[in-house]
């Protein structure tokens, strides 16, 4: 017999939200993965579990990942936890599941809180469909990139932020979508302190730089309500124009015209030549 990797949803703050079966999934298995173990400690004590913790987190060896294997190899049950919510989403254990797969080990979830649907469900935003997109990059083209998605995305978009960076990202958001554009930001969630506030991103920055957000924090954008429109393809005889200026061979730039632009192959040739 095979072990089992269990990966089981924990409570986002509140102890009571923990499942019944979750709780006896902890008490069962041998051995338990956690983000980190200094934070899943505590709920192991909680639930009265026994089990060995292993750390597996975004900057452990191999070594670790293969520690696990080698239990369920064992015929020994192993549960995968994260500080939060729910294991693999946004989340390193997304390795862990992916090696107990390609091992063929049974994977099975305990199902329960999760950040992103606890957000949404309270924010006021639509949810019939969404995006979620994690933590976007700190810097650089890719954070750009993610912005202008977000900007055109016509579904409402979730994203994680630290308290820290929280200000910064609503401010790059509200230049990304436009000032009049809603949203909403929930922190803290099932704790002593939540708090769940909704209005224009540059309302939001503004509420934020004044009062400073503590723990993590989620970010729901609304979105635009209309599909993102396609740029229209460029002018031929300018695009082929700009081609050739930059020194590419006449039929590089036919090639290159019938791909951006839709037209034939043929018709690219005869307006290179004639140009």
């Amino acid at each position: 017999m095979r072990g089992t990797l269990y990966v089981v949803a924990t409570p986002l703050g509140n102890l009571g939200d923990l499942s019944p079966r979750a709780a006896e999934t902890l008490r069962r298995v041998a051995a338990v993965a956690a983000e980190d173990t200094r934070h899943s400690r505590p709920l192991l004590a909680h639930t009265g579990s026994a089990a060995e913790l292993v750390s597996v987190h975004a900057h452990s060896p191999d070594s670790a990942i293969r520690r696990v294997l080698s239990l369920l190899e064992a015929g020994r049950d192993v549960a995968l936890v994260t500080d939060a919510g729910t294991p693999a989403i946004s989340d390193p254990g997304v390795a862990l599941v992916a090696a107990a797969r390609a091992k063929e080990y049974p994977v099975v979830t305990i199902p329960g809180p999760t950040a992103v649907a606890a957000a949404l469900a309270v924010s006021g935003l639509s949810a019939d469909r969404y995006l979620f997109l994690g933590f976007l990059p700190r810097k650089g083209g890719d954070r750009k990139r993610l912005l202008a998605m977000i900007a055109r995305s016509e579904w409402t978009v979730v994203v994680f932020e630290s308290p820290n960076r929280t200000v910064e990202l609503l401010d790059d958001l509200a230049e990304a979508c436009g000032p009049d554009r809603r949203a909403a930001v929930a922190r803290e969630l099932t704790k002593i302190y939540e708090e769940t506030r909704d209005g224009t991103l540059p309302e939001l920055a503004g509420y934020y730089r004044e009062t400073p957000p503590r723990g993590e924090v989620t970010v729901m954008i609304a979105g635009t309500g209309t599909p993102p429109r396609d740029p229209p393809p460029p002018d031929p005889e300018a695009r082929a124009r700009v081609l050739l200026a930059e020194g590419m061979s006449r039929r590089d730039v036919a090639n290159r015209l019938a791909d951006e632009t839709g037209i034939s192959r043929n018709s690219a040739y005869r307006l290179v030549n004639e140009l």
